[in-house]
């Protein structure tokens, strides 16, 4: 009986220890998010307005692009946004739930030079993002995009 009990728990403590061992170390959001991106759908006030490959599209989001790198800790970014338009600058992930575009130039309308998503899910190849300010180029809508990489 000693037996058996000695050997249920030798088998418990190599199974954790192969569990611990399996485990995978998750890559910070920072260097996880810094891919180029293209637009999967957007909505714009929960409403979809763009799918890839739709046909009744209201709005042609085609031609946008989210490129972040991280080059020697040197994070920089590039927007192609939905009037085609292309803004240069840095980024900055804060406290894993917000991606921050900064120093963009030229500023993008009322941004003052930085724009704002909330990370609301982030995959290997799947990101979605979530504008806190209104975009005036949208009509003052609150966006939402389902990002994919590649």
């Amino acid at each position: 009986m000693r037996k058996s009990y000695a050997l249920l728990w030798c088998s418990i403590l190599v199974l954790g220890l192969l569990a611990a061992g399996c485990k995978k170390d998750a890559k910070p959001v920072s260097e996880r998010i810094a891919k180029a991106w293209t637009v999967e759908s957007a909505k714009h006030d929960n409403v979809v307005v763009y799918t890839r490959g739709g046909s009744g599209n209201k709005t042609d989001y085609s031609g946008f692009r989210l490129t972040l790198t991280n080059t020697n800790g040197t994070k920089t970014a590039s927007l192609t946004d939905v009037d085609n338009k292309t803004f240069n600058g840095n980024w900055d992930v804060e406290g894993d739930t917000k991606l921050i575009l900064k120093d963009l130039t030229p500023q993008p309308t009322g941004s003052g030079g930085t724009i704002e998503f909330t990370i609301s899910g982030l995959g290997d190849s799947k990101v979605t993002l979530t504008r806190l300010k209104a975009s005036p180029k949208t009509g003052n809508t609150i966006n939402e995009y389902t990002l994919t990489n590649p």
